[in-house]
């Protein structure tokens, strides 16, 4: 699975396990040993709040693999880090991840 982009409020729902939408309650019931990728998204001064920190860091020791932003003019008119990864970036980690998880089958197999 691939959340691109994660906000902010979705982002603290699924580090503190809730799940009161489509898309938290799927995540809540997602097999844990299928990957999840998150692409966070949101205002530089969201990203910099010591809180999105250690939500992050949840997501990650939960299993996720974390796609982190890039620094560009957001949408608000600020120009720091927050904005969503490319999406050529994006592709890249979901490559890697199926190469990993092909090479994993190919292992069993042997």
């Amino acid at each position: 699975m691939v959340i691109a982009p994660l906000d902010a409020n979705t982002m603290a729902k699924i580090s503190c396990g809730l799940c009161d939408n489509l898309l938290t309650c799927t995540i809540r019931a997602w097999d844990v040993k299928k990957p999840l990728l998150f692409c966070p998204a949101m205002n530089t001064f969201m990203w910099e709040h010591p809180i999105t920190s250690v939500q992050v860091k949840q997501l990650i020791h939960m299993g996720y693999t974390h796609i982190p932003p890039i620094k560009k003019t957001l949408a608000c008119g600020d120009t720091g880090v927050g904005a969503m990864a490319e999406v050529p970036i994006i592709v890249s980690h979901v490559k890697n991840h199926l190469q990993r998880t092909s090479d994993q089958t190919d292992q069993d197999v042997s």
